[in-house]
């Protein structure tokens, strides 16, 4: 569709993403104000079932008036075409608040987790169970306000639209009744709720499967590893509380979010702030990253005083130390290398640097890459499984699966321009050594000393931007791109992997060892379904310094 578009009384502005349905930020003409409009499309429209649903979700959620719940102005049918009229939100959905660490700490987040439960209860005295609990439908605003979203798959006590047996859900969050396909109720969305909850808490999720098979067989038969919450600093009256609403057994949940309420504000309330040591600073609560800001291998310019360097704790349980820091520092220093349980990283110092294929400046802060692809070694920590030699880079992973990983490490997977900020280094070349094609510096076609997969401590095309390693070629990288859209092309390439533009699509870089030196370029890049694995996509994580 060509934007501007008029669709009734609406003027369609910006498409904002879908797939059976599709929505847009839109202009009411009549009332002027900034609206959210869905509708189905065409192939959804064909789709009985869809169409179905789609109207279900209309007439169920235009009566929903709640501070936690997104507010329907309107809805109808135009041309053949049902659609949805809501509030334009502003903000972001969790999934995202999440992944940019916005959630601020652990009285923050439960203070989110609070809001949902209450839009839960609300929805749940309509008779309608949601089916659907994720982060990606649960947003917040900019002053930390929650809205539930998307009552695509709801369903009402006299509303069925399913065939019998079958399941409708996100499946990392869905109960062991729904992947039964058994009757669902409210504790099935507690049991979602609560998954959320734990991924929200520790950034990991806790359940995950390389197939759905395995996923499933986890959600019916496997109980939750508490660890994480634990580590995290979770009170042990909130851990029993996760325990309790993903219990296997529906009726082991409590019946519905009037339950769960009060004891999450008894938990909130019992959250009382602890006051620092005199000349101390406290340090961030929960922070993702494993890396201490003001901290060094060495010593750091100080008035008063020598500063401890520490990481966040290891998978193995250790206690996080205090990083004692006192309020005479000059300047806080970053050391240029790093080191943890998962492999070194390296300093990607804050500044300019050139990007793309027309040189556009562009600036970013501080942060740290690892310095090699993710090993297999390294991976088996993370799932102990045969993967290949130990000193090879993990190939056939997912987008999610590197994401998974890096949040497991306490770090994150690298952004588009952080990529290429550190393999094209500040004088911008188009190779991480130079601005001249040299096969023979990286693992690519013709190389003929360095032909397949190579190991990640090989060919240091990165030594001048920091002494990373394999910035190009040997396997292309996972990184975040959110928002990206394949143009008709590449649709039709990944058709036969079963993938559609309606699928998430981001960015690998770096070339790899099946294509030549070009592709090895550092502003060049690829887009790939997000789901999408090969033998040549691996990955490394980056990690923000803690501030």
């Amino acid at each position: 569709m060509q934007l501007p578009a008029r669709f009734g009384k609406y003027e369609l502005e910006k498409f904002l993403g879908g797939g059976m349905s599709q929505v847009y930020r839109a202009k009411d003409t009549v009332l002027h104000r900034t609206v959210a409009v869905k509708i189905l499309t065409d192939q959804g429209c064909r789709d009985e079932d869809a169409k179905k649903r789609f109207l279900a979700e209309a007439q169920m959620s235009a009566g929903f008036r709640h501070d936690n719940v997104i507010t329907i102005h309107d809805f109808g049918e135009i041309e053949g075409h049902p659609f949805i009229v809501m509030e334009f939100l502003t903000g972001e959905d969790l999934r995202t608040a999440m992944d940019e660490q916005h959630t601020g700490d652990l009285k923050h987040r439960l203070g989110l987790s609070l809001q949902a439960a209450r839009a839960l209860a609300y929805v749940h005295t309509k008779n309608i169970i949601h089916r659907d609990i994720k982060p990606e439908n649960l947003h917040v605003d900019e002053n930390g306000r929650v809205r539930l979203m998307d009552f695509g798959i709801a369903k009402g006590h006299n509303l069925s639209l399913t065939k019998e047996g079958f399941a409708l859900g996100t499946p990392y969050y869905m109960s062991p009744e729904q992947v039964t396909g058994k009757q669902v109720t409210c504790a099935s969305d507690v049991y979602a709720f609560g998954i959320v909850l734990y991924e929200l808490l520790t950034g990991l999720k806790p359940v995950a499967g390389e197939t759905f098979e395995s996923l499933f067989y986890q959600i019916l038969h496997k109980q939750l590893d508490l660890a994480p919450l634990e580590q995290m600093g979770a009170p042990p009256a909130l851990v029993k509380l996760i325990a309790r609403y993903t219990a296997k057994q529906a009726e082991e949940r409590p019946q519905s979010f009037d339950a769960v309420i009060p004891e999450l504000e008894r938990v909130i309330a019992g959250l009382e702030p602890k006051p620092a040591p005199v000349g101390v600073a406290a340090t961030p609560a929960a922070s993702k990253s494993i890396l201490p800001y003001a901290a060094v291998a060495g010593a750091l310019v100080v008035t008063a005083a020598v500063l401890a360097f520490v990481f966040l704790p290891s998978r193995k349980g250790e206690k996080k130390a205090d990083i004692p820091v006192t309020k005479d520092i000059v300047k806080p220093v970053l050391p240029e290398r790093l080191t943890s349980d998962f492999g070194e990283m390296v300093l990607v110092p804050e500044g300019k640097f050139l990007s793309g294929a027309d040189n556009a400046e562009k600036t970013l802060p501080a942060f740290y890459l690892d310095r090699t692809e993710v090993s297999n070694g390294s991976w088996n920590k993370f799932r102990p499984e045969p993967t290949g030699k130990p000193n090879l880079p993990v190939v056939g992973v997912s987008f999610q699966d590197a994401a998974d990983f890096c949040a497991y490490a306490r770090k994150r997977l690298p952004r588009f321009d952080e990529w290429e900020k550190a393999a094209r280094g500040p004088t911008g070349a188009i190779y991480p050594w130079g601005n001249e094609p040299d096969a023979t510096r990286a693992a690519v076609q013709g190389n003929a000393s360095a032909a397949g997969l190579q190991p990640v401590e090989s060919l240091p095309n990165g030594a001048t931007r920091g002494g990373a390693l394999n910035l190009a070629g040997n396997v292309w990288e996972w990184v975040r791109d959110e928002g990206r859209k394949p143009n008709e092309m590449r649709v039709k390439q990944f058709a036969a992997f079963g993938f559609t533009a309606a699928d998430a699509w981001t960015a690998v870089r770096g070339g790899s060892f099946l294509f030549d030196v070009d592709a090895a370029k550092s502003y060049e890049f690829m887009t790939v379904p997000a789901g999408f694995k090969d033998k040549d996509i691996g990955f490394r994580c980056a990690a923000d310094p803690v501030k």
